[in-house]
């Protein structure tokens, strides 16, 4: 574990396929993933969504994976011809990829020899050097590589794996949120000053969120930051912007 004062674990996530670019299939991943990181430490920085093509694939793997920590790729390692992650990641890290013994016995657990034919055992098909991923699901096996986790893109799946993966993942100080109700104020009464507050506060994060609940509009302020002693610090002057323009005090 880290301290605050600690370089940050910082993380990618790589998601594959066309079907997330065209709208056919909405991710669920992507929030997965994010809420599990920002949990034990770990910071997501980035996010891409690529189509099922190997140039843009090997592409994105390689910076992001240069880049941070931690890179989680999901889609793209099923039975079918477009399912081409196992390879790119290979040509990435420039290594071979074929059938892996380890990962075909998994594959055996769930179907009989007979019926693991050729499109079955492209999912058995792993870079060469990588560790399993246990799918206690579906049988078939995500992989570990160098920083990089590829998962399964099916969200159930995608869980299973990264509840494998969690134990093993290096983790940071976690994040600290204070949220403020602003109620009705308009973001409009209070942007300057909070704008002020936030450049006072450099090391914590300082959000206006408006959105709306049972009782109607209503606006959320939120502090975040690794530091509780710096967020309760911002929070107290934002509570403080707050009460003032409630009572018609604020400067």
């Amino acid at each position: 574990m880290t301290s605050p004062a600690s370089p940050p674990i910082t993380a990618a996530i790589l998601v594959i396929g066309d079907e997330i670019l065209s709208g056919r299939t909405k991710d669920r991943n992507i929030g997965t993933i994010a809420e599990y990181c920002t949990a034990i430490g770990i910071d997501l920085r980035q996010v891409r969504i690529v189509p099922d093509e190997a140039e843009e694939i090997v592409e994105a793997v390689n910076a992001l994976r240069a880049r941070y920590t931690y890179l989680f790729t999901t889609g793209g390692i099923g039975p079918t011809h477009d399912d081409i992650t196992a390879d790119c990641v290979a040509a990435a890290f420039g290594v071979t990829i074929d059938v892996d013994p380890r990962a075909k016995a998994m594959l055996l657990e769930r179907h009989k020899p007979e019926d693991l034919n050729e499109a079955r055992l492209r999912m058995a098909r792993i870079p060469a050097g990588a560790d399993l991923i246990a799918n206690p699901i579906s049988k078939a096996p995500g992989f570990r590589i160098g920083n990089v986790f590829v998962m399964a893109g099916v969200p159930a799946i995608m869980q299973a794996m990264l509840d494998q993966i969690g134990p093993t993942l290096d983790t940071g100080a976690r994040v600290l949120s204070e949220t403020i109700e602003a109620g009705t104020l308009p973001e409009g009464h209070y942007a300057s000053a909070l704008a002020e507050i936030a450049k006072a506060h450099a090391s914590v994060s300082i959000g206006s969120y408006p959105s709306m609940t049972p009782q109607g509009f209503a606006n959320r302020i939120v502090v975040r930051g690794k530091d509780s002693e710096a967020v309760d610090r911002a929070r107290i002057e934002v509570d403080r912007l707050v009460a003032g323009l409630r009572n018609g005090t604020a400067g």
